[in-house]
């Protein structure tokens, strides 16, 4: 699946992170990549809470930059299981592989 490869793609491009990295700007922005990582979590989360019928809820900025895979992981999962309409798991990994070329 297109959603799946996107986030294994990113995790890959960032697991290895440590925090100085996380805290640097993005490519051609003014935001950490942190800030940018997370930006695209809460995103995939709010896909997820739409195709449930669910209310939109805010997702944890944890102190810890280094659980920004983890927390993408579980959002894009969360998405999966919503079973939301094939071209919104494809704007989803877009967006992912978009995010991916400014870290």
């Amino acid at each position: 699946m297109e959603l799946d490869r996107a986030v294994e793609l990113l995790v890959r491009q960032v697991g290895h992170w440590e925090q100085p990295r996380w805290s640097a700007a993005a490519e051609g922005g003014n935001v950490s990549r942190a800030a940018l990582v997370h930006k695209l979590v809460q995103e995939i989360a709010n896909l997820a809470a739409d195709a449930e019928g669910e209310p939109r809820r805010d997702v944890p900025r944890l102190d810890n930059d280094l659980v920004l895979p983890d927390q993408l992981r579980v959002v894009a999962a969360d998405l999966r299981a919503a079973g939301p309409p094939d071209a919104v798991l494809a704007w989803a990994a877009e967006a992912i592989t978009a995010t991916r070329s400014v870290l």
